[in-house]
Protein backbone atom coordinates (compact mmCIF):
# COMPACT_ATOMS: atom_id res chain seq x y z
CA UNK A 1 0.00 0.00 0.00
CA UNK A 2 1.74 3.46 -0.85
CA UNK A 3 1.60 6.52 1.02
CA UNK A 4 0.35 9.75 0.25
CA UNK A 5 1.87 12.86 0.53
CA UNK A 6 0.63 14.48 3.70
CA UNK A 7 -0.26 17.28 2.01
CA UNK A 8 -3.03 15.49 -0.33
CA UNK A 9 -4.51 14.40 2.58
CA UNK A 10 -4.77 17.11 4.15
CA UNK A 11 -6.39 18.91 0.83
CA UNK A 12 -8.98 15.82 1.08
CA UNK A 13 -9.82 16.37 5.18
CA UNK A 14 -10.36 20.18 4.28
CA UNK A 15 -12.37 19.45 2.07
CA UNK A 16 -14.38 16.90 3.89
CA UNK A 17 -14.25 18.89 7.18
CA UNK A 18 -17.73 18.53 9.50
CA UNK A 19 -19.03 15.65 7.50
CA UNK A 20 -22.59 14.33 8.99
CA UNK A 21 -24.13 11.08 7.75
CA UNK A 22 -25.73 7.19 9.47
CA UNK A 23 -23.26 4.96 9.84
CA UNK A 24 -25.33 1.69 8.79
CA UNK A 25 -23.46 -1.57 10.19
CA UNK A 26 -22.24 -1.67 13.67
CA UNK A 27 -23.34 -3.46 16.62
CA UNK A 28 -24.86 -0.70 17.97
CA UNK A 29 -26.60 1.44 14.86
CA UNK A 30 -27.12 5.48 15.10
CA UNK A 31 -29.19 6.37 12.45
CA UNK A 32 -29.51 9.82 11.83
CA UNK A 33 -32.92 10.80 10.64
CA UNK A 34 -35.47 13.75 9.70
CA UNK A 35 -39.39 13.44 9.51
CA UNK A 36 -40.11 12.28 6.65
CA UNK A 37 -37.32 11.56 5.07
CA UNK A 38 -36.28 7.72 4.47
CA UNK A 39 -33.02 5.97 5.85
CA UNK A 40 -31.63 2.90 5.94
CA UNK A 41 -30.43 0.57 8.35
CA UNK A 42 -30.11 -3.48 8.83
CA UNK A 43 -32.14 -5.86 10.90
CA UNK A 44 -30.55 -8.92 12.39
CA UNK A 45 -32.51 -12.14 9.90
CA UNK A 46 -32.54 -14.41 12.77
CA UNK A 47 -32.98 -12.19 16.38
CA UNK A 48 -34.55 -9.93 17.38
CA UNK A 49 -33.43 -6.27 16.91
CA UNK A 50 -34.19 -3.45 19.40
CA UNK A 51 -35.25 0.17 17.46
CA UNK A 52 -35.09 3.08 20.14
CA UNK A 53 -35.31 7.11 19.54
CA UNK A 54 -32.63 8.72 21.02
CA UNK A 55 -34.32 11.03 23.72
CA UNK A 56 -38.07 10.07 23.52
CA UNK A 57 -40.18 7.57 23.33
CA UNK A 58 -41.92 5.55 20.49
CA UNK A 59 -45.96 5.76 20.20
CA UNK A 60 -47.22 4.45 16.95
CA UNK A 61 -45.52 1.68 14.86
CA UNK A 62 -46.55 1.11 10.80
CA UNK A 63 -45.74 -1.55 8.49
CA UNK A 64 -46.27 -4.70 7.49
CA UNK A 65 -46.48 -6.32 10.89
CA UNK A 66 -46.96 -10.10 10.87
CA UNK A 67 -48.28 -10.06 14.49
CA UNK A 68 -47.83 -7.77 17.45
CA UNK A 69 -48.05 -8.02 21.44
CA UNK A 70 -48.37 -4.61 21.66
CA UNK A 71 -52.13 -3.72 22.56
CA UNK A 72 -52.29 -1.22 24.94
CA UNK A 73 -48.36 -0.25 24.78
CA UNK A 74 -48.43 0.94 21.06
CA UNK A 75 -50.73 2.26 18.48
CA UNK A 76 -49.50 -0.16 15.99
CA UNK A 77 -51.04 -0.12 12.43
CA UNK A 78 -51.26 -2.68 9.48
CA UNK A 79 -51.60 -1.16 6.26
CA UNK A 80 -53.25 -3.71 4.74
CA UNK A 81 -55.86 -3.34 6.75
CA UNK A 82 -55.47 -0.12 8.73
CA UNK A 83 -56.90 -1.65 11.76
CA UNK A 84 -54.44 -2.07 14.74
CA UNK A 85 -51.83 -5.27 14.06
CA UNK A 86 -52.48 -7.26 17.20
CA UNK A 87 -53.97 -10.08 14.76
CA UNK A 88 -51.81 -12.61 12.17
CA UNK A 89 -51.36 -11.20 9.34
CA UNK A 90 -50.06 -14.13 7.05
CA UNK A 91 -48.43 -11.60 4.37
CA UNK A 92 -46.20 -9.81 7.13
CA UNK A 93 -43.22 -9.52 7.21
CA UNK A 94 -42.11 -8.91 10.76
CA UNK A 95 -42.80 -9.50 13.95
CA UNK A 96 -43.25 -6.36 16.71
CA UNK A 97 -43.01 -6.59 20.30
CA UNK A 98 -43.25 -3.26 22.52
CA UNK A 99 -41.34 -2.29 25.57
CA UNK A 100 -44.06 -0.07 27.02
CA UNK A 101 -42.03 1.65 30.08
CA UNK A 102 -39.00 2.27 27.73
CA UNK A 103 -40.76 3.06 24.74
CA UNK A 104 -38.91 0.58 22.58
CA UNK A 105 -39.61 -1.78 20.02
CA UNK A 106 -38.18 -5.35 18.68
CA UNK A 107 -38.45 -6.17 14.99
CA UNK A 108 -37.63 -9.82 13.93
CA UNK A 109 -37.83 -10.63 9.96
CA UNK A 110 -40.60 -13.96 9.24
CA UNK A 111 -38.40 -14.88 6.83
CA UNK A 112 -35.23 -14.02 4.56
CA UNK A 113 -35.60 -12.14 1.36
CA UNK A 114 -33.54 -9.37 -0.48
CA UNK A 115 -36.66 -7.09 -0.31
CA UNK A 116 -35.90 -4.17 2.63
CA UNK A 117 -38.46 -4.11 5.74
CA UNK A 118 -40.07 -0.79 5.41
CA UNK A 119 -41.51 0.45 9.02
CA UNK A 120 -42.80 3.77 9.83
CA UNK A 121 -41.69 4.60 13.61
CA UNK A 122 -43.09 7.78 15.27
CA UNK A 123 -42.84 9.74 18.35
CA UNK A 124 -45.14 12.77 19.58
CA UNK A 125 -43.02 15.01 16.97
CA UNK A 126 -41.84 12.93 14.08
CA UNK A 127 -42.46 9.92 12.06
CA UNK A 128 -39.34 8.46 10.73
CA UNK A 129 -39.20 5.87 7.56
CA UNK A 130 -36.68 2.82 7.91
CA UNK A 131 -35.80 0.68 4.99
CA UNK A 132 -33.77 -1.82 6.99
CA UNK A 133 -32.14 -4.70 5.09
CA UNK A 134 -32.23 -8.41 6.46
CA UNK A 135 -29.01 -9.12 7.26
CA UNK A 136 -27.92 -12.74 8.73
CA UNK A 137 -25.65 -11.31 12.23
CA UNK A 138 -26.30 -11.23 15.87
CA UNK A 139 -28.65 -9.48 17.66
CA UNK A 140 -28.62 -5.78 17.32
CA UNK A 141 -29.73 -2.25 18.70
CA UNK A 142 -30.97 0.67 16.14
CA UNK A 143 -30.91 4.11 18.06
CA UNK A 144 -32.46 6.81 15.80
CA UNK A 145 -31.36 10.37 16.19
CA UNK A 146 -33.01 13.28 15.39
CA UNK A 147 -30.58 14.48 12.98
CA UNK A 148 -32.66 18.29 12.26
CA UNK A 149 -30.58 19.93 15.24
CA UNK A 150 -27.35 18.03 14.46
CA UNK A 151 -27.57 19.95 10.76
CA UNK A 152 -27.65 23.61 12.99
CA UNK A 153 -24.51 22.57 14.71
CA UNK A 154 -23.16 21.16 12.15
CA UNK A 155 -23.36 24.01 10.43
CA UNK A 156 -22.19 26.31 13.29
CA UNK A 157 -19.18 23.98 13.46
CA UNK A 158 -18.50 24.50 9.70
CA UNK A 159 -18.60 28.36 10.71
CA UNK A 160 -15.79 28.34 13.60
CA UNK A 161 -13.85 25.25 12.10
CA UNK A 162 -12.55 27.80 9.52
CA UNK A 163 -10.76 29.96 11.65
CA UNK A 164 -7.03 29.98 10.71
CA UNK A 165 -6.36 28.78 14.21
CA UNK A 166 -8.08 25.93 13.79
CA UNK A 167 -7.02 24.86 10.29
CA UNK A 168 -3.34 24.89 11.51
CA UNK A 169 -4.67 22.28 14.10
CA UNK A 170 -5.88 20.08 11.81
CA UNK A 171 -2.85 20.26 9.60
CA UNK A 172 -0.73 19.88 12.28
CA UNK A 173 -2.79 17.12 13.46
CA UNK A 174 -2.92 15.23 10.27
CA UNK A 175 0.53 15.67 9.43
CA UNK A 176 1.67 14.44 12.32
CA UNK A 177 -0.67 11.45 11.83
CA UNK A 178 0.11 10.93 7.90
CA UNK A 179 4.05 11.04 8.50
CA UNK A 180 4.33 9.99 12.37
CA UNK A 181 6.41 13.22 12.80
CA UNK A 182 4.57 13.63 15.80
CA UNK A 183 5.43 17.27 18.06
CA UNK A 184 6.35 17.07 21.57
CA UNK A 185 3.12 18.46 23.12
CA UNK A 186 0.95 15.84 21.05
CA UNK A 187 0.59 12.68 22.75
CA UNK A 188 0.68 9.21 21.11
CA UNK A 189 -0.77 5.45 22.20
CA UNK A 190 -0.67 2.71 19.85
CA UNK A 191 -3.53 0.14 19.90
CA UNK A 192 -3.44 -2.53 17.60
CA UNK A 193 -7.57 -3.07 18.58
CA UNK A 194 -10.10 -4.69 15.77
CA UNK A 195 -12.83 -2.46 15.57
CA UNK A 196 -16.49 -3.74 14.72
CA UNK A 197 -17.53 -1.95 11.39
CA UNK A 198 -18.70 -3.82 8.09
CA UNK A 199 -19.00 -7.53 7.01
CA UNK A 200 -17.17 -6.88 3.99
CA UNK A 201 -14.24 -5.04 6.11
CA UNK A 202 -11.52 -5.62 8.93
CA UNK A 203 -10.46 -2.36 10.69
CA UNK A 204 -7.88 -2.57 12.94
CA UNK A 205 -7.76 1.19 14.99
CA UNK A 206 -3.58 1.58 14.91
CA UNK A 207 -2.89 4.12 17.09
CA UNK A 208 -4.50 7.34 18.64
CA UNK A 209 -2.92 11.14 18.85
CA UNK A 210 -4.04 13.49 21.44
CA UNK A 211 -3.52 17.12 20.87
CA UNK A 212 -4.55 20.47 22.30
CA UNK A 213 -8.06 20.61 20.85
CA UNK A 214 -8.16 17.59 18.72
CA UNK A 215 -8.11 13.79 18.74
CA UNK A 216 -7.15 11.91 15.91
CA UNK A 217 -7.54 8.24 15.35
CA UNK A 218 -5.25 6.39 12.64
CA UNK A 219 -7.62 2.79 11.26
CA UNK A 220 -6.43 0.15 8.68
CA UNK A 221 -9.19 -0.70 7.07
CA UNK A 222 -8.61 -4.32 4.67
CA UNK A 223 -11.60 -5.61 2.20
CA UNK A 224 -12.21 -9.15 3.06
CA UNK A 225 -15.01 -9.46 0.78
CA UNK A 226 -15.34 -11.26 -3.03
CA UNK A 227 -15.83 -7.65 -4.23
CA UNK A 228 -14.33 -4.22 -4.66
CA UNK A 229 -15.18 -1.69 -2.56
CA UNK A 230 -15.67 2.41 -2.45
CA UNK A 231 -14.96 4.23 0.54
CA UNK A 232 -16.19 7.41 1.24
CA UNK A 233 -15.15 10.20 4.32
CA UNK A 234 -18.98 10.56 5.21
CA UNK A 235 -18.83 6.99 6.72
CA UNK A 236 -16.55 7.62 8.90
CA UNK A 237 -18.86 9.99 10.68
CA UNK A 238 -19.20 7.93 13.86
CA UNK A 239 -21.23 9.58 16.66
CA UNK A 240 -19.12 9.00 19.98
CA UNK A 241 -17.32 12.12 19.30
CA UNK A 242 -17.95 15.18 16.87
CA UNK A 243 -15.71 14.85 13.66
CA UNK A 244 -14.11 17.59 11.71
CA UNK A 245 -12.43 16.05 9.00
CA UNK A 246 -11.64 12.47 7.54
CA UNK A 247 -8.96 11.43 4.66
CA UNK A 248 -8.77 8.10 3.17
CA UNK A 249 -5.52 7.21 0.99
CA UNK A 250 -7.15 4.54 -1.10
CA UNK A 251 -11.11 5.24 -1.79
CA UNK A 252 -11.06 2.05 -4.29
CA UNK A 253 -10.09 -1.15 -3.07
CA UNK A 254 -9.87 -4.77 -4.60
CA UNK A 255 -10.24 -7.89 -2.51
CA UNK A 256 -8.19 -8.18 0.00
CA UNK A 257 -6.05 -4.49 -0.44
CA UNK A 258 -6.04 -2.23 2.58
CA UNK A 259 -5.58 1.52 3.36
CA UNK A 260 -4.84 3.77 6.33
CA UNK A 261 -8.17 5.78 6.82
CA UNK A 262 -7.35 9.42 9.45
CA UNK A 263 -10.32 10.42 11.37
CA UNK A 264 -10.13 13.68 13.26
CA UNK A 265 -12.88 14.96 16.23
CA UNK A 266 -12.92 17.82 18.51
CA UNK A 267 -11.54 17.01 22.16
CA UNK A 268 -12.85 17.94 24.94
Amino acid sequence: MAKQHPRRLLRQLLLSALLTSAFPAFALQTIEARDGVSVEGSIALKEPTRIKVEGTPIVDVFGNIYSSNCAGALATTNPQTGQNATAINPAGEVVLECDKDKGEIYVKPIAAGAKPVNLFVSTGQATYTLVLKRVDMPAETIVIRDRTGRQQGAQARVRAGRSPSHLRALKQMLIAMASERVPPDMRVQDVSAPVTMWAEARVILQRTYEGRDLLGHTYLLTNVSGEAMVLAEQEFDRDEGDVVGVAIETHNLRPGESTQVFVIRAGS
